[in-house]
């Protein structure tokens, strides 16, 4: 397929309610999305880079650079017919994942309208429901958050996920364990922790908790490793994986036992399938993290997480859990079950609203062949 022409535009979009980690708290949400233009199709992606280097060294400034000045230039006018094809072109590119991730979001999607299938079918999606987790973040004191605890719960999540750093962790998690003893409940630290720390975190093991997300530093495996041993609590690492190579390197050495898997951090949804790939062949389970992102990006996470080994619930929750409106139609919303239906249209499956897409856009170019 012929990439006649490409679009880029950097949106904003408000938050229902701020969202606070371990280093940072976002009130808007800015994003690109991509939309390529082939045989009078349109696919669309989002490029989850944010207005910070907090999460990713990526912004929105330096994906729009990259995307605008490298990454387009590469692919305008080529004729591609798989992923693979343009994975390799970008490959001279170092680093800027969430920038590649956008425009290969973007030839999914038109690559399986073009084949008349949805992307979680070409990707090998097994699932027509995905079961669906909830990120929650830091509040300002312990009573409101067990209050949202209570709300989210009573919505029909499997699991909460809860932000945690120095100061607001083991205080929080014993109340909300005398609150809901049997919740399925996580912990994620964004980097918070060092290994200075170790004889602080085991004291998380009181908690029966599932897991334990991306404790110490964003770059790190070794450490982890050591911290693995010394806790009962299940490590999962995000940020430190960044590519698949990352991802066997911290199974080799038991830097942890469960993965979880943005398409935006490790560069795509291919690479995010070599992951799930390999952990499946390691048994090691995964599941889907979620960005903060539009109804675009969401449903390119909904088809990822349709594969088999994708056994955990995934921090992909219901449109109307971050959005007034989204910008797709139909919205994805939460089932009595706890889970999300996986859209079964060709492509991403939704119908991106084209005026509100207008709406919320800041920045727009398009660029021809």
């Amino acid at each position: 397929m012929k990439l006649e022409a490409i679009e880029l535009r950097q949106i904003t979009m408000e938050l229902i309610e701020p969202f606070e980690t371990s280093g940072w708290r976002e009130t808007v949400r800015p994003c690109i999305i991509v939309a390529i233009h082939s045989d009078g199709l349109t696919g669309y992606g989002e490029c989850v880079a944010g207005a910070g280097p907090w999460y990713s060294y990526e912004t929105v400034e330096t994906a729009w650079h990259v995307l605008k000045d490298f990454i387009i230039p590469a692919v305008l006018g080529k004729d591609l017919t798989s992923v693979e094809a343009l994975q390799a072109m970008l490959k001279p590119i170092r680093g800027h994942p969430m920038a590649k991730a956008g425009i290969e979001a973007a030839l999914w999607d038109v690559l399986a309208q073009a084949k008349n299938i949805s992307v979680a079918k070409l990707l090998g999606g097994t699932k027509d429901r995905i079961e669906s987790g909830i990120s929650i973040g830091i509040y300002k004191d312990i009573p409101t958050l067990l209050d949202v605890i209570e709300e989210r719960r009573a919505q029909g999540y499997r699991r909460i996920k809860l932000k945690i750093k120095p100061g607001w962790d083991l205080e929080v998690l014993r109340a909300v364990r005398q609150r809901f003893p049997d919740m399925a409940l996580m912990a994620d630290a964004n980097a918070a922790y060092t290994i200075a720390d170790l004889s602080h975190l085991r004291q998380l093991d009181e908690f029966g908790l599932m897991m334990l997300e991306q404790p110490l530093d964003y770059d790190d495996l070794i450490d982890h490793s050591r911290l693995q041993r010394e806790l009962k609590t299940p490590i999962c690492l995000d940020e430190s994986i960044k590519t698949p190579d990352d991802a066997r390197k911290a199974l080799d050495i038991r830097a942890c036992t469960i993965i979880n898997i943005k398409p935006g951090r490790v560069g795509g949804l291919l690479n995010a399938k070599k992951i799930h790939d390999l952990c499946q062949e390691r048994g090691v389970p995964v599941w889907c993290g979620g960005m903060l992102e539009t109804g675009i990006g969401r449903a390119a996470n909904v088809a990822l997480a349709s594969l088999p080994n994708f056994v955990l619930p995934n921090d992909i929750s219901a449109s109307a859990r971050y959005w007034k409106e989204d910008i797709i139609e139909p919205p994805f919303v939460l089932e009595h079950d706890g889970t999300i239906k996986v859209p079964t249209g060709p492509g991403l499956g939704v119908r991106v609203v084209r005026e509100r897409l207008e709406r919320v856009t800041q920045r727009y170019q398009i660029f021809r062949a």
